[in-house]
């Protein structure tokens, strides 16, 4: 089975560099730009299934494309929720709650919202079981970066902190083939 993982478009830069999480934002110009461009790169292709992010950004990328009248929306592709802390940035939540970054797990249990081990869950549930549990050779997502990485972290056994180093541009999209269980990027 052939995945294709689009993360959506730009946001407008007030929400660049923060944790966003379910805040249901929209895209920037540039970002719906962007969404048309991805949909006319994925113009010929047939689908067997859509699945999408219910959050406006993500909703907002798929728009254009002429699949997005079969995308199924759900909830279990948002990005994980931060909280209290959604829509603010590193330096704003280290100045307001004088959390201390000791390393890359540990901040991300410590901020509000949902649980790592849960969103960690979420993740792995949707795509190892109810993903591959369907009758599909091809199937498009549009999601958050975070989701992506969570899934780069499971199945190539790396740590998130590693996951989460890699490059993954607003717009942009990897491609995850469940029978090698490698991720690629194209051109």
């Amino acid at each position: 089975m052939k995945i294709t993982l689009v993360r959506h478009g730009d946001v407008d830069e007030a929400y660049h560099h923060c944790y966003n999480g379910h805040i249901d934002i929209g895209l920037s110009q540039k970002g719906k730009e962007q969404a048309q461009a991805l949909a006319k790169r994925f113009e010929s292709a047939s689908f067997d299934y859509v699945f999408c992010s219910d959050l406006l950004r993500a909703r907002e990328t798929l728009a254009p494309f002429k699949q997005a009248k079969e995308a199924i929306y759900t909830d279990r592709l948002r990005e994980k929720s931060w909280g209290r802390h959604e829509g603010m940035c590193f330096d704003a939540i280290v100045a307001e709650d004088n959390i201390v970054y000791e390393n890359f797990t540990q901040w991300l249990e410590t901020l509000d919202g949902e649980g790592l081990k849960e969103y960690i869950a979420r993740v792995e549930s949707f795509f190892l079981e109810d993903l591959l549990s369907l009758e599909a050779e091809d199937i498009l997502i549009v999601t958050h970066a975070g989701v992506i990485r969570v899934l780069m972290a499971i199945v190539q056994k790396i740590s998130l902190e590693t996951a989460f180093s890699k490059a993954l541009p607003y717009g942009s999209f990897v491609v995850f083939d469940t029978k090698k269980q490698t991720f690629s990027t194209v051109k």
